[in-house]
């Protein structure tokens, strides 16, 4: 029952303009740092990790911003499910596409796209025009987990596996012209990853992107989105195909994916997952930054 009204919520929701939902959820998310204690206290840790430099005042105003700015984009979820293709051509504004489109010419492509807020509606919009393939994580309710890949899948164009399914079952599907849409920047614990540093911190990272790049031959296509409700879009940002990708050295590759994101976060530094336990999972001996 709450699901439903869930969705009946978000399906209303999805008709207000840009500019309106961003109004709401930052009223919303300033409620929701004064009172959603644990998750500000993981926003505010990971903030003091990566910017040691910054005044208190400066990360809780940043922590803020991106209570706000997560809120803004909870409620704008439905603009992805949806919305028309119409509008959302409307809605979304591309720079730099001709670089995906020269490396589509050319196979295989993966879109190496960190977390930022409406990561989930720009992949979904990619969809109706190229095809594409999403990793989905499982939910443990099953009938959101349905209502997701539901909505996920509302083009042709869209292919979506669970990570449970393997990267086989991945590299299979994955075609020339096709695009795979990866969020690389989760932590998934010490058993998948390799410690490399994000922000100088060592962070548990899945080194996925170059087995996948060097098993299926693919281009990698940078993608960054930008939640701009305050202009009535979303903005987002393909940069060129990166050379020598994959390289000899699986750790560097890594090291060179996480490096890129740190520059991408300190464009837009509230917009980026910090209520995420980035840094949860920690080398042999040494404790959780959140214990």
């Amino acid at each position: 029952m709450l699901l439903r009204l869930a969705l009946a919520l978000l399906w209303l929701l999805h008709w207000l303009p840009l500019t309106a939902l961003s109004r709401v959820g930052a009223l919303l998310g300033s409620l929701a740092f004064t009172f959603i204690h644990d998750r500000r206290r993981v926003t505010l840790i990971n903030l003091k990790l990566c910017f040691p430099h910054w005044t208190e005042e400066q990360r809780v105003i940043v922590a803020k911003q991106h209570f706000q700015a997560f809120m803004t984009s909870i409620l704008a979820q439905g603009v992805g499910w949806y919305a028309s293709l119409p509008r959302l051509r409307r809605l979304v504004q591309f720079e730099g596409k001709e670089h995906l489109d020269q490396a589509l010419a050319q196979g295989p492509v993966i879109l190496m796209t960190p977390h930022f807020f409406g990561v989930d509606t720009i992949g979904i919009y990619l969809s109706a025009d190229i095809r594409t393939i999403t990793i989905n994580t499982r939910h443990k309710n099953a009938t959101l987990d349905e209502v997701i890949l539901r909505h996920r899948s509302r083009w042709n164009g869209a292919t979506v596996f669970s990570r449970q399914d393997g990267i086989r079952a991945v590299l299979r599907a994955f075609k020339p012209g096709w695009a795979l849409y990866y969020l690389p920047d989760q932590d998934f614990g010490p058993k998948e990853s390799i410690f490399v540093d994000f922000f100088g911190i060592p962070t548990a990272t899945v080194p996925a992107l170059p087995r996948l790049a060097r098993l299926s031959g693919a281009r990698i296509v940078p993608c960054v989105v930008h939640q701009e409700f305050d202009r009535g879009r979303y903005r987002v940002c393909f940069y060129p195909s990166w050379e020598a990708f994959p390289g000899p050295d699986e750790r560097e590759d890594t090291v060179r994916m996480n490096h890129f994101i740190e520059a991408r976060v300190l464009e837009q530094p509230a917009r980026y997952l910090w209520s995420h336990k980035r840094f949860k999972a920690r080398p042999p001996r040494e404790p959780s930054p959140y214990a």
